[in-house]
């Protein structure tokens, strides 16, 4: 038997209950979770607002990393104890989308945490090797927070970076889970002069510590700051980790000509298009999560000490304390349990 935290009820408390511990069957790996972000879409699950999980009780949690517990028969190329960080899009593994590596793009995508059980327990059953990319020494609640609030920003940052030439301009909405990493990205990875918003003061100042250029409150400080920076010409590249409709106007209020959003936030935002309402040539696109090969260089970043992530450690029975948190934004950056 393992501990895990359970939701039974949409709208209520997760459990913390006993439950049966995994074997790993033919091909599979069974893994000692170590450490699991908290993400917001979890918060939206438990609520009931996104309701995509179709049988409770369940698991979530979907940023993972531990150590190899188990292997199943015809697993090669791992051992036990390694320690690993766990790709959450499971894809058909044969498609073109899976066999290139973006198996958050297939159409068979199971997403751990949100069908098959999550790392919101003390072990996690793993149905391919190639799920798992070795971590080294990484500390296991970094390593977990990288699978996703690491992740994603990071493939964001890269579908901006040819418009980030010198002397450019680029925003970053929301410094939270994600939006701290990719400012890091923004600043790691392309000379361009950052533009830092959120609402949150704690949030603020993670963004000034992390090197942001200028820092804005609220839209009309975004508007100003990104005003002064360009000369009134608009950003290069705006990425929004948010997704409100609220962020997604700012978005076209700051953006500059020929130049492209980037919408990364799952936040339920709607945002109306005319081509009146935009500068000349806006691109606007998304990213969804990352490839296997983007986790494979954001391990690697961090295994380099490039990356300083801002994490807020705690047990797995305070879960409900951490959702509430999360949920009043009290969180800054990354929360993350360790079973």
């Amino acid at each position: 038997m393992m501990k895990a935290a359970v939701l039974t009820a949409y709208g209520e408390p997760l459990e913390i209950r006993e439950v049966p511990s995994p074997e790993p069957g033919p091909g599979e790996v069974l893994v000692r979770v170590a450490g699991v972000g908290v993400c917001h879409s979890d918060l939206t699950v438990v609520s009931g607002r996104s309701n995509i999980i179709e049988r409770l009780p369940a698991v979530l949690g979907h940023e993972i990393a531990g150590q190899v517990a188990g292997l199943g028969r015809g697993v090669t190329g791992l051992r036990e104890g390694e320690a690993v960080a766990v790709f959450g899009a499971w894809g058909c593994g044969r498609c073109f989308y899976c066999l290139r590596g973006d198996e958050q793009a297939c159409d068979q995508t199971r997403w751990v945490g949100h069908g098959p059980a999550g790392g919101y327990a003390e072990y996690l059953l793993v149905p391919a090797a190639r799920h798992l990319e070795p971590v080294g020494d990484l500390d296991p609640a970094e390593a977990a927070a990288l699978t996703d609030a690491g992740l994603t920003p990071y493939r964001a940052v890269r579908r901006a970076l040819p418009r980030l030439t010198p002397g450019s301009t680029a925003v970053a909405i929301g410094i939270g889970g994600l939006g701290h990493f990719g400012l890091q990205y923004l600043k790691l990875l392309s000379t361009a002069r950052v533009v830092a918003v959120d609402t949150s003061p704690p949030a603020r100042r993670l963004a000034a510590r992390l090197g942001a250029d200028a820092v804005a409150g609220d839209a009309e400080e975004a508007v100003e700051a990104v005003s002064d920076l360009t000369g009134g010409g608009g950003a290069d590249a705006v990425l929004d980790f948010v997704g409100s409709t609220a962020t997604m106007e700012l978005s076209v209020r700051v953006v500059g000509r020929f130049a492209l959003i980037v919408n990364v936030g799952l936040g339920g935002g709607v945002l109306s298009y005319s081509p009146y309402g935009f500068p000349a040539e806006v691109d606007l696109t998304t990213a969804w999560w990352g490839g296997r090969s983007d986790l494979r260089e954001v391990v690697a970043l961090a295994r380099e000490n490039r990356l300083t992530p801002s994490l807020e450690r705690y047990p797995l029975m305070d879960i409900n304390e951490v959702l509430a948190r999360l949920a009043a934004g009290e969180v800054e950056g990354r929360a993350v349990l360790l079973p």
